[in-house]
C-alpha cells in the first residue's frame, strides 16, 4: 500500500500555484480517486503554496469528474482579509477538471458566545479488536483500519484511522483523508448492489487543531432522504473522547 504521507511528499511544484502529484491505483474508488484523498491533495497544495494561513474552518468540495494517475493541483488565493482567507484549489487529470475545492481559513476570534453540545460517550477500539476487511471493498478502503459501532437510523458509525501513519500530517489533511471513508448512508437501504457517486461535500472544522488518541476518529453518516437518484446525508467526525471536531454534509447520485 502507498501511504498518504508518501503520496504528498512525492508531489512536486511545477510553477508557482501549480503542483503535480500521482494518484496510485491502491487509492482508487472504481475508476476515480477516493474523494478524501483528492480533497487532501488539494489542501496539501494550498498549505505548501501559502504556508502562513490560519486554521482551516470550512471546505466546499465538488466532485466534477474522474481522477487517476498523474494530476495537477492549481491553487488560487481568492481573498485574504484581516480574519479569514478564501483559497480555491482545482485538481485536473487526463479527463479534465475532476475536483474543485474552496477552502476557508480563519483565525480565532474573541466572542461572548461559547456553546458546545456535541460531546457524547463513546468506546474507542481496544487492542486486538478486529478491523473490517473484505475483498469486496474498494481499493482505497484497505488504506484504513475500520471498526464498526452501532448507530440508530439509516447510516454508519465507524472508528477509522490511517493504516500507515507517521505523525507528520497536518490535522486538517488527516480529517479530510478519513472524512469520506464511510460508504454512502443510503447503501443501508439497498437490497442489491447499487452504484453511488458523491457529487458535493462540505466540511466545517470545529476545532482549530484537532487531535485524537492513537489515530482513531469516530466517523458518522446518516441520511433521512434518498429519492429520484439523489441522496443527502449529514456526517460528523469525533475525537477519541467523543468531542465533535467536524460536521459534514454530502450529496450523492444513486444509479439504480
Amino acid at each position: 500500500m502507498t501511504a498518504l504521507h508518501d503520496i504528498l511528499a512525492a508531489g512536486h511544484r511545477v510553477v508557482p500555484g501549480r503542483r503535480q502529484v500521482t494518484i496510485p491505483a491502491d487509492w482508487l474508488q472504481g475508476r476515480t480517486c477516493y474523494g478524501g484523498l483528492s480533497a487532501a491533495l488539494a489542501l496539501d497544495a494550498v498549505l505548501r503554496e501559502i504556508p502562513d494561513l490560519p486554521p482551516l474552518r470550512s471546505a466546499q468540495v465538488a466532485f466534477i469528474g474522474p481522477l487517476a494517475g498523474e494530476v495537477e493541483v492549481a491553487t488560487q488565493l481568492l481573498r485574504r482579509g484581516r480574519n479569514a482567507a478564501f483559497v480555491q484549489a482545482d485538481v485536473t487529470g487526463a479527463d479534465g477538471l475532476g475536483l474543485r475545492c474552496t477552502f476557508v481559513f480563519m483565525r480565532r476570534l474573541d466572542s461572548t458566545i461559547d456553546h458546545d453540545a456535541s460531546p457524547m460517550p463513546c468506546v474507542p477500539p481496544v487492542a486486538g479488536e478486529a478491523s473490517l476487511a473484505s475483498a469486496a471493498m474498494p481499493a482505497f478502503a484497505r488504506q484504513f483500519e475500520m471498526v464498526d459501532r452501532p448507530m440508530e437510523g439509516v447510516g454508519w458509525r465507524r472508528w477509522i484511522r490511517l493504516a500507515q501513519r507517521n505523525g507528520t500530517l497536518p490535522p486538517a489533511i488527516e480529517l479530510l483523508a478519513i472524512g469520506d471513508a464511510l460508504p454512502p448512508a443510503a447503501m443501508r437501504l439497498a437490497t442489491q448492489p447499487v452504484p453511488l457517486s458523491s457529487l458535493t461535500w462540505m466540511v466545517n472544522v470545529l476545532a482549530a487543531k484537532a487531535v485524537t488518541g492513537d489515530g482513531w476518529w469516530l466517523v458518522e453518516s446518516q441520511t433521512d432522504h434518498a429519492r429520484g437518484g439523489v441522496t443527502s446525508q449529514a456526517m460528523a467526525i469525533r475525537d477519541g473522547d467523543g468531542r465533535k471536531v467536524a460536521e459534514q454534509m454530502q450529496a450523492a447520485a444513486i444509479f439504480g
